[in-house]
């Protein structure tokens, strides 16, 4: 006989989860998970610079084609079920700026401008079918976004002219004034006729030099242009472009928001600002919605929903957005002086019964999903992580599909642009499987985190681990995660103390001890920082740092102290350090296993054999402990993406190791495979992230669990996403 209850626990263990018969009538929510992530690059080179940023699909939804101005060019991708398949670039006269389309025409604007004071741009209507130019339109001017009246018969264009940033601070005004283009379309596209309508003597600040930013048509023909260095909105009517409507965005003042660049995720400040929205769309035919980005005055670090006829707020986001990137653990702290998250994007559509708004994040790589069924009472539903810099949404309601740009793209870095996909579903969704597919895989209570760079059990917990983050958070916390929670879940910190103040130290990696406290691995600096064991109580003080023997530190480099693991209890407590890469005097191809009896005070050292890397290299991230005589040792590249190809768990058999004093010739472990992690970090349509640094034992017996996390860098230039990964069970 099979008990219930060791039929939940082994599910449990497994990281799955049970279907619960749902109450009469209640109704499974609708929510978007990823599908897919593809490197634009792949539509050419990876050796290319390229940016995805504004997309646009065909009605059937299976063609995207999408803007990439440093390239000079569009990109086309093709769609299915949720799946991207690169399909060709066509080289374009100048910097693509946005597109959209019209059967199996694109309208893409170009950037063709010789300077800020002598801007040029055309609109190049695009067969896609053929992947020919088939008629060009001069706009007199700098084009920044194009959007195509849902009847057909219109293009709204907003001219730009952008400033130059350089001169006067890049404050306005910089003649010449930006305009709206509307372009009529019919007949043959060669034949189409462009009108210019002006918008000088409208905003409040710099009324002679306005820089039309981004439109919107709705479906009374009516197009909202966003100003946003003007911190103004207008509404033209598209048949007569006569301007009906116009007002300014105003301010905001938003409390609960982070707003020092010191290291710590602390959301209890007040900024007041001008809102100068970038992004624009309609939520019906009389309420229109803003992304406030701000520029260089502003930035309320909110969306905000206005009644287009009276210009008057009838919702501001407030706090959310910050909020939504904390509790997911994507808030970039150093931004939190300059914008913060830095809404930017907007799209609104409905897809079924349902009208959704999507907020692109910038500075968080999130875009939050909003129901606008009221569109006076938006409601948030959940955020989803992106590339890094999320530029274009574009919903595809046909296939109930959401599709963002992501446009920052260094391959040194190994960040590339892409595009991901998302699709909307009601289906539920296993434990096992949230780690990457929409939901996110690890939140919290509201606790600020991030730059999670090692876990660790915790005896006697069948529940629990603690986590640390490295110098990208100040001071050094120890944070305790639920994994049996779905997401994981921060449900507390504890800060640590020397002599009472607050400590921050560069922590890699964590051990909790079966008497309680802990031994965190604090990496040096090869330089003037030294690598530490750093003994810590319960109560979160340092009881003592621990240096490595100076003839060891002395030949340290700036890849230091990793992980950390315990090994026996009392006087017979041992402590593992994993050193990430070579030192000075070790072999090529080999780091360091370094052990710490806390007893007698004595270090020893074995050499540990790296894999070779097909691409950058090759070190240690982690070690967790599976029991007294084995350890988990996690060993990874340097690289993301499709170049990713090491992420790799080994175990190592430590009862029969021998380690040396310093100065000894060091034996060499032998490993053996316990865990390829590639699959987990690529579930879900994701890109693989470089920096899996966090590794831990959870349970007992037969059903312990082995976890781990995902270093996001603190959102600093990094995909940014904090994944939790749920790894099965390891026997």
């Amino acid at each position: 006989m099979v008990r219930p209850v060791r039929v939940l626990a082994v599910l449990l263990a497994c990281g799955m989860s049970m279907s619960v018969p749902s109450p009469a009538g209640a109704r499974t929510p609708e929510r978007f998970q990823r599908v897919d992530t593809m490197p634009v690059h792949r539509n050419s080179s990876a050796d290319q610079h390229t940016a995805a940023e504004i997309a646009a699909a065909t009605a059937d939804g299976g063609t995207v084609v999408h803007t990439d101005s440093p390239a000079r060019r569009i990109g086309f991708t093709k769609v299915r079920d949720g799946r991207l398949t690169p399909d060709g670039v066509l080289p374009l006269p100048g910097e693509p700026t946005s597109v959209d389309v019209l059967g199996r025409l694109a309208l893409v604007a170009v950037n063709t401008s010789g300077s800020s004071t002598a801007p040029s741009g055309a609109l190049l209507v695009v067969d896609l079918d053929s992947r020919e130019v088939r008629a060009r339109h001069e706009l007199g001017g700098q084009p920044d976004s194009v959007d195509i009246s849902p009847d057909g018969r219109y293009a709204a264009i907003a001219v730009e002219n952008e400033r130059d940033e350089d001169v006067d601070g890049g404050r306005l005004p910089q003649a010449p004034a930006g305009f709206l283009a509307v372009v009529d379309i019919q007949g043959a596209p060669a034949a189409w006729a462009l009108r210019r309508v002006e918008l000088t003597g409208l905003a409040e600040v710099a009324p002679e030099d306005p820089e039309p930013e981004y439109v919107s048509v709705n479906g009374r023909n009516q197009v909202a242009v966003t100003l946003q260095e003007n911190n103004h909105i207008a509404v033209v009517d598209l048949p007569s472009g006569a301007v009906v409507g116009h007002f300014s965005a105003g301010s905001a003042t938003v409390t609960g928001v982070d707003t020092e660049d010191d290291g710590r995720i602390d959301p209890s400040g007040t900024i007041t600002a001008p809102r100068e929205p970038d992004a624009v769309a309609w939520l019906d035919d009389r309420t229109l919605a803003t992304a406030d980005e701000g520029d260089y005055r502003g930035g309320s670090r909110t969306w905000t929903v206005f009644d287009a006829a009276s210009g008057r707020v009838v919702h501001s986001s407030g706090n959310e957005l910050e909020q939504v990137a904390i509790r997911q653990g994507q808030y970039a702290d150093g931004r939190s002086d300059n914008k913060g998250v830095e809404p930017e994007g907007l799209a609104v559509a409905t897809f079924g019964r349902h009208r959704y708004a999507f907020v692109g994040l910038e500075r968080a790589n999130l875009v939050a999903v909003y129901d606008v069924d009221d569109p006076r009472r938006p409601r948030f539903l959940q955020a989803l992580p992106t590339g890094v810099g999320p530029e274009g949404l574009l919903p595809i309601p046909a296939t109930g599909t959401l599709v963002v740009s992501a446009e920052e793209d260094s391959a040194e870095d190994g960040v590339r642009s892409s595009l991901s996909a998302y699709r909307l579903t009601r289906t539920p969704l296993p434990v096992s499987l949230q780690r990457n597919q929409g939901a996110p895989s690890i939140v919290s209570d509201g606790i600020g985190f991030g730059a999670l760079s090692g876990l660790s059990g915790i005896p006697g917990d069948h529940r629990s681990v603690v986590a640390v983050a490295d110098s990208a958070y100040r001071p050094t916390r120890v944070l305790t995660v639920d994994t049996l929670a779905a997401p994981a879940r921060v449900r507390a910190e504890l800060t640590l103390t020397r002599g009472g103040a607050p400590v921050g130290y560069d922590a890699e990696g964590i051990a909790a001890r079966r008497g309680g406290g802990y031994w965190v691995a604090a990496e040096g600096d090869g330089k003037k920082t030294p690598n530490l064991l750093v003994e810590v109580a319960a109560s979160g003080a340092v009881v003592r740092e621990v240096p490595l023997p100076d003839g060891v530190a002395a030949t340290a480099t700036g890849n230091g102290f990793e992980g950390v693991a315990t090994t026996g209890r009392g006087a017979g407590e041992q402590v593992w350090v994993a050193v990430q890469r070579e030192w000075k005097a070790d072999r090529l191809g080999q780091a360091t296993l370094a052990r710490f009896t806390p007893a007698t005070g004595e270090w020893a050292f074995a050499a540990y054999p790296l894999d070779a890397a097909r691409t950058g290299w090759v070190g240690l991230s982690e070690l967790t402990a599976l029991d007294d005589r084995t350890l988990l040792v996690l060993e990874r590249d340097n690289q993301r993406g499709d170049t990713a190809a090491t992420k790799k768990v080994y175990r190592v058999d430590v009862s029969r190791l021998r380690p040396v004093a310093a100065g000894e010739p060091k034996p060499v472990v032998a490993k053996a495979l316990a865990r390829d992690l590639l699959p987990a970090l690529r579930a879900g349509g994701a890109a693989a992230h470089d920096k899996v640094e966090g590794l831990a034992v959870v349970g007992h017996g037969p059903l312990r669990r082995l976890v781990g996390a995902v270093d996001n860098d603190g959102v600093d230039d990094a995909p940014g996403e904090s994944v939790f990964l749920r790894l099965g069970l390891i026997r």
